[in-house]
């Protein structure tokens, strides 16, 4: 099972592209929210999802949809925020191709159920 969230804000940071000796690519990025405490958000690209990061600058307000990732490595365990979908906010962009479907559907009120 996996779950999908999202988290809007200010892009704070987007950091170079890492390449690992497997070819394996990676970037990272922070979001701050935008509430009565803000929050540095770190979320990573990975694979072909890097290039959804070509385009932000600092400061663009953003929404950014993830999954939560853990793994464990040596007894230590760790967390990791993937984002497969990177848009302006307000606005709505196409999702990923690999992305979970999203549902326009109008939730029913007790008139207008179908049975």
């Amino acid at each position: 099972m996996s779950s999908q969230y999202e988290v809007e804000g200010s892009v704070k940071k987007v950091f170079e592209m890492q390449t690992f000796e497997s070819g394996f690519t990676k970037r990272e990025f922070v979001v701050t929210t935008e509430e009565k405490y803000p929050q540095d958000i770190k979320l990573e690209c990975i694979k072909d999802k890097c290039s959804l990061l070509d385009s932000l600058n600092e400061n663009d307000r953003v929404k950014v949809s993830f999954n939560l990732r853990g793994n464990e490595y040596n007894e230590k365990f760790y967390v990791n925020l993937q984002a497969w979908k990177v848009e302006a906010a307000g606005t709505a962009a196409a999702p990923a191709d690999n992305a979970p479907p999203v549902r326009d559907e109008e939730p029913l009120d007790g008139d207008d159920l179908p049975f």
